[in-house]
């Protein structure tokens, strides 16, 4: 089932251009414009690319988590093959488990490419907390996946998925800080933040602690506190899912 689930997430080139090749053509893009090359005031060194990677990083596991996995389990409700599939050995549940396996490794194929490009091509060193960095990926995908789930377990089409999954991007990565500067944020906006999932704010302090302290210079969770509101927020969603889910 991972191997045909795969085939079909290859065939789809359009999450494969922009789930896992995006992130990585942005952060190259935005390294090319000269300003952002430059080093920031008062931070020995640390250009505003540096500070933007994680940014670039999350564009990929949002979409992923929210868009395509959603709209994939609608489509297979909405066309009966969840059904089908219940009456034979190959038991739905297996069906969604590939289905996330390969999700999940379709982010992970993502942000190697991201940190190998932005190392090879900008300069931008790996992750300075690689055990922290993996915490704060893993956790943080898992709970971008449990509202993805919960969207997937209510929508009955795959064109609801769609859009919803649109909404959920958007609403994200405004209120998460991929848009906008942490600092230039009002405050509420800043503290909602906080609990938005993936938790950009310590995918970029495990990444760069320099980064890490120019994004909280307005304040912020501590990092393991972040992690185990992420944990918490994915404990939750996935709870909710599976006791709205249906196979029809």
């Amino acid at each position: 089932m991972v191997e045909v689930e795969t085939k079909l997430f290859l065939r789809d080139s359009a999450t494969v251009v922009f789930g896992v090749l995006f992130p990585t053509a942005l952060l190259l893009g935005l390294g090319s414009v000269p300003a952002l090359q430059e080093p920031i005031s008062g931070t020995d060194g640390l250009r505003s690319v540096d500070v933007w990677a994680p940014t670039a990083l999350v564009f990929g596991m949002v979409m992923i988590a929210v868009q395509h996995v959603p709209s994939v389990i609608a489509t297979y409700r909405e066309r009966g093959i969840l059904r089908r599939l219940s009456t034979t050995p190959a038991h739905p549940r297996n069906v969604l488990l590939a289905q996330m396996t390969v999700a999940f490794a379709s982010v992970v194929v993502s942000a190697t490419l991201l940190v190998l490009a932005a190392w090879a091509v900008l300069g931008i060193a790996p992750p300075e907390r690689p055990l922290e960095f993996v915490a704060a990926f893993v956790v943080g995908y898992a709970a971008l996946l449990g509202i993805g789930l919960v969207s997937a377990a209510v929508v009955r089409t795959s064109s609801a998925a769609n859009q919803v999954g649109t909404v959920l991007f958007i609403a994200l990565m405004f209120f998460g800080g991929a848009f906008l500067p942490r600092a230039v944020m009002p405050d509420a906006l800043r503290t909602v933040g906080e609990f938005v999932p993936p938790g950009l704010q310590a995918l970029t302090a495990a990444w760069s602690p320099a980064a890490g302290e120019v994004t909280a210079a307005a304040g912020g969770q501590p990092f393991w506190l972040q992690i185990a509101i992420m944990a918490a927020i994915a404990v939750i969603t996935t709870a909710i899912a599976a006791k709205l889910f249906r196979w029809e």
